[in-house]
């Protein structure tokens, strides 16, 4: 037995002894932590912080500072990622960002840049798709088989010039045949004489101006054939295609988002056939190819990730009271009162013939005495009561630090809440005092409501285009400072601070909402009158109490933008949809036509139509000229030198020289942050000339004065040559003084992401 117990023992202690090392291993983990967060390394504080909470997972501060920290974490390896994308170091890049994306799966940006860089590496690499080898269905596989809209063969992009006073009819086929198109038309179509001047225009837009001048549409039968017909309501209805398709929104935040989804199309598109399915996110539409093209337009307009901001809201309170009381409290008062069953009174009395004498005790009344007891009455007949004398020398001084620190997350227009403190019972109704003074007190229909006693925070933020955000906001700072008694009923006393209004902000812009200052001084003098008022007797006969009391109450607002509106070029340019009648796309050829050499011949009987072939320089791109000196490209400013004002904002392009085939431009911009101000970045001209919707991007670091930009073309576009303007900044001129420009580090990529080099620039901006 005892040879079992020792074991036993043995293994206590060492589980006794192993747990504070454990404890003691945890608390260093979060030491460290909280030094590395000080020294703003948000990744190194994130794994200290979740290695203490792996070991002490009881301990809640360890888990809300690792669960605090998740957000910095998982944006600075989004941050490191940029950087290294940037640097054409794609893997890398995704490999941080999936690092983000797993230390914060919250983060909407670190999986938008997942996405984006798997799209260049897939570009890069270009892979093959893969077939499928599941048998399809009968069913499935006929769906699979339907065609989707016929659409025209291409037409020969070929400058023609007509200039005819002929049949519909006979001008539709003769463009036909030039075109290699067979024109079908409507039986009941009802052809015209038109008279038709063209000149160096294609195949596809002199079919388009014949149908205007002659009143008639045409629609692709098949890849070759066109049918034509007369242009009215029946017929269109008749004749046009009709095709289907469902959309699927992915960003709904609220079901009425659906229904304006639906209503912008029936408005805008004249959609009859719309189906809105709100428990699926979905719309079902059909109308014509062009309709249903135009809806897919509309809904990639409308159907955006909402913006989001993270508010950082600081309360702080600082109170200071200083208490002093100071002297003598000599009495105040004396009370003078008979004393009762006390006067004796001597009686003798005769019995016989000898005398006794004995002293009897005349009885009082509540302090009263008779008439025959006046003579009889001295000191001891009364009782004087003086009030007790007090010396004071108290001094106090206290100070109080209430510092809270919440962060608020909103949806772009959404009313975010933060509520922190106490629910009071508050009586409301009526109610009866009492019953005939018997002390029962019943309440009589009596309601309750709680009042939300605390720090209560509403915002509705509003997120700008330019980075900045409008934050309404109504704060409510309370605590219950004593209790009335309103018939019979003890209701609290609530003290409020409250503070409602719209202001605008940049991002990480911190704002002083208002600074409340309570400054209280008091002082009271007691004593005897008139000695108590004396300079130097006054503090022995009277006692000076002086109170000074100061409370300071901060609010401080910094927002953070966690997710931008992405608007594509598509998104914001117009496009031509025909007419109010008829619904419909105009497309322009992608080559430029050049004006036709040879002049129509005179016109005689049905006219003369000319189609000029184009020798092999018509539709040769010009080739840019290259001004960069040695075969290499180089940066430069535009203006390279400029005035302004102190208070006005002004633009600078950053322009490109001598360029071949440049797919990215990542650039570092240097400035003097005490006298410039970065308000904007936007796309320059020369990596989007081709029409490709270019991506740009960009960092600043206010304080140190520098911002990196990239601007990149999309994946699988080709490389740009010649020269034009990159990006375009605007500057605010702060205060007077001279700020240089400098690119420091730049470069660009061309689509195989390999670095070309380029040279930098400078440029000088003075400020009045």
């Amino acid at each position: 037995m005892k040879r079992a117990i020792l074991p036993a023992l043995i293994c206590l202690l060492c589980i006794w002894l192993l747990i504070p090392a454990l404890a003691e291993s945890a608390r260093s983990l979060y030491k460290k932590g909280q030094i590395a967060e000080g020294r703003q390394n948000y990744e190194q504080a994130y794994d200290l912080y979740k290695q203490a909470y792996d070991q002490s997972p009881q301990d809640l501060s360890y888990r809300s500072a690792y669960e605090r920290l998740r957000f910095l974490a998982g944006a600075s390896h989004v941050h490191r990622g940029q950087l290294l994308r940037e640097a054409g170091r794609l893997e890398e890049a995704l490999a941080e960002f999936q690092k983000g994306s797993d230390i914060d799966p919250s983060s909407a940006i670190a999986k938008q840049e997942i996405q984006v860089t798997n799209q260049m590496i897939q570009a890069a690499k270009a892979p093959k798709p893969e077939a499928s080898t599941r048998e399809a269905g009968v069913l499935e596989k006929r769906l699979q088989e339907a065609s989707g809209p016929v659409e025209l063969t291409p037409l020969p992009n070929i400058p023609m010039s007509m200039k005819q006073t002929e049949d519909s009819k006979i001008i539709y086929e003769t463009i036909g045949k030039l075109a290699g198109v067979n024109v079908l038309f409507d039986p009941d179509y009802q052809s015209r004489r038109i008279k038709v001047d063209l000149n160096s225009v294609s195949l596809e837009e002199a079919l388009q101006i014949v149908a205007l001048e002659s009143r008639t549409f045409w629609r692709p039968v098949t890849p070759n054939t066109i049918f034509v017909a007369a242009d009215n309501p029946a017929k269109r209805k008749d004749l046009e295609q009709s095709v289907i398709k469902t959309f699927y929104l992915s960003n709904l935040s609220q079901p009425t988002e659906v229904q304006d989804v639906v209503n912008a199309l029936r408005q805008i598109l004249e959609i009859s056939r719309i189906q809105p399915l709100p428990s699926e996110g979905a719309i079902v539409v059909r109308g014509t190819p062009d309709q249903v093209a135009l809806a897919e337009k509309l809904v990639g307009d409308l159907d955006k990730s909402k913006p989001e901001v993270v508010v950082d809201v600081a309360v702080l309170q600082i109170s200071k009271d200083k208490k002093r009381t100071l002297g003598v409290n000599p009495p105040t008062s004396m009370t003078v009162q008979l004393q009762p069953n006390v006067t004796t009174v001597p009686t003798t009395t005769t019995n016989g013939t000898n005398p006794t004498t004995t002293t009897t005790t005349p009885t009082t009344q509540n302090g009263s005495i008779n008439l025959n007891s006046l003579a009889n009455l001295n000191a001891t007949d009364f009782q004087v009561t003086i009030s007790p004398a007090t010396v004071t020398a108290l001094f106090s001084d206290s100070n109080t630090k209430l510092i809270q620190n919440p962060q608020i997350r909103s949806v772009d227009g959404q009313k975010a809440s933060l509520k922190i403190g106490d629910r009071i019972p508050v009586a409301t109704g009526s109610f009866q005092p009492g019953i005939g003074g018997v002390g029962i007190n019943p309440l009589v229909n009596t309601q309750f409501q709680y009042l939300d006693v605390g720090v209560n925070i509403d915002i509705t933020p509003r997120i700008h285009s330019s980075g900045e955000v409008t934050l309404k906001i109504a704060m409510d700072i309370s605590s219950q400072t004593s209790t009335v008694n309103i018939g019979g009923i003890e209701q609290p006393v609530i003290g409020r601070k409250l503070i409602e209004h719209e202001v605008r902000l940049r991002e990480g812009e911190a704002n002083l909402m208002g600074g409340m200052l309570e400054d209280l001084q008091s002082k009271s003098l007691s004593g005897i009158p008139g000695l108590a008022q004396i300079p130097v007797l006054k503090y022995l006969f009277g006692q000076t109490a002086t109170e000074h009391s100061q409370t300071e109450t901060v609010f401080v607002m910094i927002p953070h933008i966690v997710r931008r509106q992405v608007l594509s070029t598509l998104n914001e340019e117009a496009v031509d949809v025909g007419t109010a009648s008829a619904i419909g796309l105009r497309r322009v050829g992608q080559t430029a036509i050049a004006p036709s050499s040879q002049s129509p011949g005179p016109s005689s009987g049905a006219g003369s139509v000319a189609v000029p072939q184009p020798a092999a320089s018509t539709f040769a791109p010009p080739q840019p000229q290259l001004t960069a000196r040695n075969g290499s490209a180089s940066f430069a400013f535009d203006p390279a030198s400029s005035t302004q004002r102190a208070g006005s904002t002004f633009t600078v392009n950053v322009l490109l020289n001598g360029a071949q085939n440049v797919y990215s431009v990542p650039l570092q911009l240097t400035y003097d942050p005490k006298l410039l101000q970065v308000v904007n970045v936007s796309n320059g001209s020369f990596l989007s000339q081709d029409g490709q919707i270019v991506t740009v991007s960009h960092r600043e670091d206010e304080g140190a004065g520098t911002m990196q930009v990239v601007a990149t073309r999309p994946p699988g576009a080709p490389g740009i040559s010649g020269q034009g303007p990159v990006v375009t900044l605007t500057f605010m001129a702060k205060s007077p003084g001279q700020s240089s420009l400098t690119i420091a580090r730049g470069g660009a990529r061309d689509p195989a992401m390999q670095a070309l080099p380029v040279n930098g620039a400078t440029a000088t901006v003075t400020i009045q």
